[in-house]
């Protein structure tokens, strides 16, 4: 399968007044405001939970000191996917060109490259209420019951699945701040970016910029004014999903194991022109505390 002159005959002949469609501007990157971006040297990278102690008992007057045991948690995987695509013009194509149109295709291939890493590492989120989409735990990223080491359970998702309000809002950062540790200790966890698709623009802006509370009329203080920024991911799917990016760290994690490459060779026989690129890289979790989410009403 090439580019040649059969499939571009237009190119070919001078006169067309404009040619459009090859370029379009491009939304800033965006993964790596939503992951920990690191490298790896290795095909996967394995991580593993540990507990540290529970609460210190009461010791009587003359008793024994009572011991405690940290255990071992969860062992996640993320392996390494290899991603690659290229093109073939043959040489009369690219000789006969009249708009130097074939010559701007690699940036064309770069661009699909910048979307194709923008929709997989978005995908994390799209995917967070899957249960086919699991980690370490066992659970999605988002869930209500998320298993502790030593027993119990913690959420990082509405206990009932609500769209983006004030109110949604303020029980997600109380939520956020009943985080546990695998031994039921307090988290210090605190919201710092609520993450959201292009439809829930406005409703964010009026969430975190109003002076006054946006869904009242009795001209209430609006609390959550510049409690946190809000960031658009164009790549989200779901209209009125929703997330808070939280402090703690090792949540939403991003491995490169071979950054984009773009390379070209002639073939000797055909005198085809071949451009192709190739990556490699992992995305995931590895706290489900790094991150707390709504899938809407």
């Amino acid at each position: 399968m090439s580019i040649a002159s059969a499939n571009f005959s237009e190119l070919l002949d001078p006169g067309l007044k404009k040619i459009y469609g090859d370029a379009y501007q491009d939304y800033p990157e965006q993964y790596s405001s939503l992951f920990g971006v690191d490298n790896s040297t290795k095909s996967k990278e394995e991580t593993l939970s540990m507990t540290g102690f529970g609460l210190v008992p009461t010791k009587t007057q003359g008793a024994s000191i009572t011991y405690d045991d940290a255990f071992q948690g969860y062992k996640g995987t993320l392996t390494h996917s290899t991603y690659g695509m290229g093109f073939i013009v043959t040489r009369e194509m690219f000789e006969d060109d009249q708009y130097n149109k074939i010559n701007g295709l690699p940036k064309a291939l770069a661009r699909s490259v910048r979307h194709t890493i923008e929709t997989h590492a978005a995908n994390v989120l799209n995917r967070a209420f899957n249960s086919s989409y699991t980690g370490a735990d066992a659970k999605e990223l988002c869930a209500t019951d998320h298993p502790l080491v030593a027993g119990g359970t913690f959420k990082n998702e509405l206990t009932t699945a609500a769209d983006l309000s004030m109110t949604s809002f303020e029980q997600a950062l109380i939520d956020i701040g009943d985080f546990v540790d695998d031994r039921g200790l307090l988290v210090a966890a605190k919201g710092k970016k609520l993450i959201i698709p292009t439809e829930l623009t406005w409703t964010a802006h009026q969430l975190l910029g109003s002076e006054k509370d946006p869904e009242t009329a009795n001209n209430a203080i609006n609390h959550a004014k510049g409690m946190m920024t809000s960031e658009v991911n164009n790549f989200l799917t779901d209209p009125d999903a929703w997330f808070i990016l939280t402090d703690v760290p090792n949540g939403m994690v991003f491995y490169w194991r071979r950054r984009p490459e773009f390379t070209k060779d002639n073939d000797f026989d055909s005198e085809n022109a071949k451009w192709k690129t190739t990556f490699r890289c992992s995305m995931g979790w590895d706290n489900p505390r790094g991150i707390f989410g709504s899938p809407g009403a």
